[in-house]
């Protein structure tokens, strides 16, 4: 047996095996031993871990031991019978073995798109699994020489096989598939707000007087997307379809810089729709000079094919077509591919080209600026932000995009953007768009879209009055949460973590975290469970299900406190989402969201704790393209807190509230602090930057949650007889304990009626 250290790669004539980390193999067979060692479209870096291995190679038997695997090959073509790997845990009773072929039971990953979806459509396999390891295929994928330059179809008699062998560590396998495929890159600020995008045949003056609706109506917002309709679309039938254009309509847009301009004035950034697949053909203003660059026949108005492989082809798209209009003052684009993955070049998905070179041409102009376009495939997270197609209005769609959005974090694609409302037919639903926009503000990215229809109205001021005002607090909500998102954001990009978290990352181990498919820790501080389904016509309150780990659990909207450990139906109004913080949660917030535009940093930030546990949370913002660190430390068991910062931002100021605690009364507090009694809250106001530690002993848990007032308001609002409300509130009023109270009225109330009265109750004994 022999001991060998990384690099750790151990070949012969046809095969060859890469020890890249202690649970991580690179598997190659090729009948003429060729091996490739530049980066792919999937992977980029293979230089990882120096790792120790026992290593048994003999004539016809090689073996590869490892701490968390052993590998078996009879050294002949890949095989079930001659390639096998034992993963050294005992997560399945008998499962634990995989053979050369099988696809272990998988966790999965996401999808290339969401069109014409109307609910659930089957999803790609990701690189976790519950049984302990996983197969990544990178057989397939091109070879990408000199950064990108030029790239080349692989001999389709590759197998190229990367096993991860983790276990249920999926944080640790997740961060190496980073550390293998290129970290995701730090989004700019202003992609983290509310975006405005619909499928409309705006003017400019229209769609500008729309900016200014939004900011009147005290809604902010920080993209505009234009649609198709900013080009041409009515062509010479020989041209073919207006779909590909890449010249402003004018009778829209008489002056696109002008137009531009007065939407930056407005500190927004502008996105403009384009559908490549057509080329540049005749019509196209540029066209003359495309053609010039490229040798074509003007006289029969040859066009410039869509053809992302050629180079030439490449540089006058870029250079010619695209880099005027950017000049012009459009920011990003929005790419919209729908001709599937066959191009030009064989064997090379024409989506991963264009997402390729757009997203390195943007990052000419500014690092950090991105792209908005379709998945194509793992390693596609290099390239954000995704677009997740044309989904039908129903609330099948929306049951099925919480848990689309959190499964694609199992294949690191963390930054996915959906139509939030929907994309087309479904029904008028003014209660079912609410919902999908309190799901958007707790979204990677929360874009409103909609298609091309003048009944498929987002704008909040054509809903009813008490949906309109819904929005309005939900969309200032998302801008208040920018500087958490920041930090999350940072965190995706430097340690591997993603926004949107299952709630099986945090607890492998536990059976009940892999049957909450909705439900996903939103960074590092908070549970979010989307409400998906109607409210009931009874009670006003829609049902979902939730499981809240051990510990203590604050839901933000309701000021609710829930001990964990627990699957629980529970039930919201239609203008609440259950926002569960784990006790010592820390939440940052920007106290003038409405007047911040949002690539700059907030004046006022309020820190929302949550009691119960210690913890500290760091807030990440750059300035002037220097990192700022600001970390307040929380300390529960002390009753203290501390605010650190690595460098002062002029005039900003600071608030702490701490919610769900009693005042001691006989503890006086300081000026600048004061306590609602009502809402159980002690608020820290205008605190200066230091290193001061503010000591609050006064502070303990509130010790007895009412739910007298609730229970009564609820049953005034109910649409049931009001002597069945009687007869519920007396024996409520009555009631001895809790139990004996539930079983009084089992069997004259309703389901729903029963559940939301189970669910204070026990809140109420928490």
């Amino acid at each position: 047996m022999e001991f060998r250290m990384e690099p750790t790669i151990i070949s012969g004539t046809t095969y060859r095996f890469s020890i890249l980390t202690d649970s991580l193999i690179r598997m190659e067979y090729h009948p003429q031993g060729e091996f490739t060692d530049e980066s792919t479209q999937v992977v980029v870096n293979r230089a990882l871990d120096q790792t120790k291995v026992h290593v048994i190679d003999e004539t016809n038997r090689l073996e590869i031991i490892g701490d968390f695997f052993h590998l078996y090959y009879d050294k002949q073509m890949f095989s079930p019978a001659g390639l096998y790997i034992d993963v050294k845990n005992n997560l399945t009773p008998y499962g634990n073995r995989w053979r050369y072929g099988d696809q272990p039971a998988n966790l999965k990953g996401t999808a290339r798109t969401l069109d014409e979806s109307d609910g659930a459509v089957e999803l790609d396999n990701g690189i976790l699994s519950k049984e302990g390891f996983a197969i990544l295929d990178d057989s397939t994928s091109a070879i990408v020489y000199e950064e990108g330059e030029s790239i080349q179809a692989r001999s389709k008699e590759t197998v190229d096989l990367y096993f991860f062998a983790y276990g249920r560590d999926y944080k640790r396998a997740l961060r190496d598939y980073y550390r293998l495929t290129g970290p995701t890159p730090l989004l700019p600020r202003y992609a983290l707000g509310n975006w405005w995008s619909r499928y409309w045949a705006y003017r400019a003056d229209e769609y500008v007087d729309l900016m200014d609706r939004f900011k009147a109506a005290h809604i902010p917002l920080s993209v505009s997307v234009i649609d198709m309709d900013w080009h041409i679309t009515q062509v010479d039938p020989k041209y073919g379809s207006g779909w590909t254009g890449y010249t402003w309509n004018n009778e829209l847009f008489p002056n696109p810089e002008q137009f531009l301009k007065e939407l930056k004035d407005r500190q927004l950034k502008v996105t403009l729709n384009v559908h490549p697949a057509s080329g540049i053909r005749g019509f196209e203003t540029m066209y003359p000079e495309v053609a010039k660059r490229l040798g074509l026949n003007q006289s029969i108005e040859e066009p410039a094919v869509f053809d992302m492989s050629n180079p030439a082809f490449r540089s006058a798209y870029f250079e010619l077509v695209h880099h005027p209009l950017e000049q012009q003052g459009v920011d990003f684009w929005w790419i919209d591919w729908q001709q599937g993955g066959i191009g030009a070049s064989d064997g090379i998905d024409p989506l991963w080209l264009l997402n390729h070179y757009h997203y390195h041409d943007v990052q000419r102009k500014q690092q950090q600026d991105i792209i908005l376009s379709r998945y194509a495939g793992p390693g596609s997270h290099r390239y954000p932000i995704g677009f997740s197609g044309d989904t039908f209005t129903t609330w099948e769609s929306l049951q099925f995009q919480p848990y689309f959005t959190a499964t694609a974090s199992n294949i690191g694609y963390s930054w996915w953007s959906h139509d939030i409302g929907g994309h087309m037919h479904g029904t008028h639903d003014p209660e079912l768009l609410i919902r999908w926009v309190q799901y958007g503000v707790f979204n990677p990215i929360n874009r409103l879209h909609s298609s091309n229809s003048p009944f498929m109205n987002k704008e909040p001021w054509e809903q009813p009055p008490m949906i309109q005002e819904m929005m309005q607090d939900y969309l200032l909500l998302r801008h208040q949460l920018l500087p958490y998102l920041y930090t999350m954001n940072v965190q995706t990009h430097e340690a591997g973590l993603p926004l949107i978290r299952p709630m099986y990352y945090e607890y492998p181990y536990q059976e009940a975290s892999y049957h909450v498919p909705n439900e996903y820790y939103f960074g590092s501080e908070m549970i979010v469970l989307p409400m998906t389904h109607p409210v009931d016509a009874v009670t006003h309150h829609a049902k979902e299900t939730v499981w809240l780990p051990e510990g203590i659990w604050f839901d933000a909207t309701s000021g609710r406190r829930y001990q964990g450990n627990v699957h629980l139906n529970i039930y919201r109004q239609l203008n609440e989402i259950p926002l569960f913080m784990r006790a010592g949660a820390i939440v940052p917030m920007d106290e003038n969201a409405l007047h911040t535009p949002s690539n700059e940093l907030p004046q006022k930030i309020t820190w929302h704790l949550y009691p119960g546990a210690d913890n500290q949370f760091t807030l990440i913002e750059q300035a002037d393209k220097q990192r700022i660190e600001t970390t307040l430390e929380f300390n529960w068991q002390r009753r203290d807190i501390q605010l650190k910062v690595s460098q002062p931002i002029t005039e900003r100021k600071n608030k702490i509230m701490i919610h769900g605690i009693e005042w001691d009364q006989t503890m006086s507090l300081e000026q600048n602090m004061y306590y609602d009694a009502l809402k159980n809250e002690l608020t820290i106001d205008s605190i200066e930057w230091s290193n001061q530690i503010i000591k609050l002993p006064g502070m303990k848990l509130v010790a007895h949650q009412s739910i007298d007032t609730c229970v009564f308001d609820f049953l005034k609002q109910a649409n049931m007889p009001y002597d069945l409300k009687h007869e519920i509130l007396g024996k409520f009023s009555n009631r001895s304990n809790t139990m004996s109270f539930l079983a009084s009225i089992k069997n004259i109330v309703s389901e729903e009626v029963y559940g939301i009265l189970f669910e204070w109750l026990y809140v109420e004994e928490s």
